[in-house]
């Protein structure tokens, strides 16, 4: 499930943009009962089934209100208990309450982050989101993917102070790039070199997902102290 107007999320899989939550919730007039999962769910690569949340046009409403209409029809349908595997694609650190709305219904969080300071900045305030929704909800930190990044030496020293660890690391690998403009998963590429490492990342990634993830009691850091931790001197 995507909620980025890029359609990033889900595209790869359909090999489309598929209509958006909001679309079909506007070719109704918004009547949410007239709706059935067929009409915003649909099928990908190797039978995943697929959502994008979509969003209103640019400067014009809030985003995360479309994120929790889709949580809504999630749950009217049943989907988040009759499906095998659930993954959520959020959008950044998690500031307004509609786009905090899976962390309601969700077991664990991975945070993909890069090796630089406005991304592991973004990191800490998913960090506190995720420590203010565990109080009341079941969501907790899985762990951290490091993500087109060659190294990860801010990434490790954060994770160190807080209490993380990382999970996965994606370098910046061209094959990821040429399967986006290609509009297929890494799995459909030519089996290369590179192609199979990765391929071979993702499926440590997804084994540890189903079977390893230990809840980490992480404390996101001040702001300052973020600021004094990670760079040179």
């Amino acid at each position: 499930i995507g909620c980025d107007p890029k359609h990033d999320s889900t595209f790869t899989l359909t090999k489309k943009m598929v209509p958006t939550v909001i679309d079909v919730l506007e070719s109704v007039d918004f009547h949410a009962e007239e709706l059935r999962p067929e009409d915003f769910m649909f099928e990908g690569f190797n039978g995943v089934q697929c959502i994008e949340a979509g969003g209103p046009p640019a400067g014009t409403g809030c985003g995360g209100y479309v994120t929790g209409q889709t949580v809504k029809l999630l749950k009217e349908h049943h989907l988040l208990e009759d499906t095998d595997v659930v993954i959520f694609d959020v959008l950044g650190d998690v500031v307004c309450g509609g786009f905090a709305a899976p962390l309601q219904h969700a077991h664990y969080c991975l945070i993909v982050t890069a090796n630089d300071f406005d991304s592991i900045f973004a990191m800490n305030r998913i960090i506190a989101a995720i420590q203010a929704k565990s109080k009341n909800y079941k969501v907790r930190l899985g762990g951290v993917v490091a993500n087109r990044s060659r190294e990860t030496n801010e990434i490790d020293r954060f994770n160190a102070a807080v209490g993380l660890k990382t999970m996965a690391h994606f370098q910046d690998v061209d094959a990821i790039r040429r399967s986006r403009l290609k509009k297929c998963t890494i799995f459909e590429m030519e089996p290369t070199e590179d192609v199979v490492k990765v391929q071979h990342e993702y499926l440590e990634l997804a084994r540890k997902m189903l079977e390893d993830v230990v809840p980490l009691p992480a404390a996101p850091l001040k702001d300052r102290e973020i600021f004094d931790l990670l760079g040179f001197d």
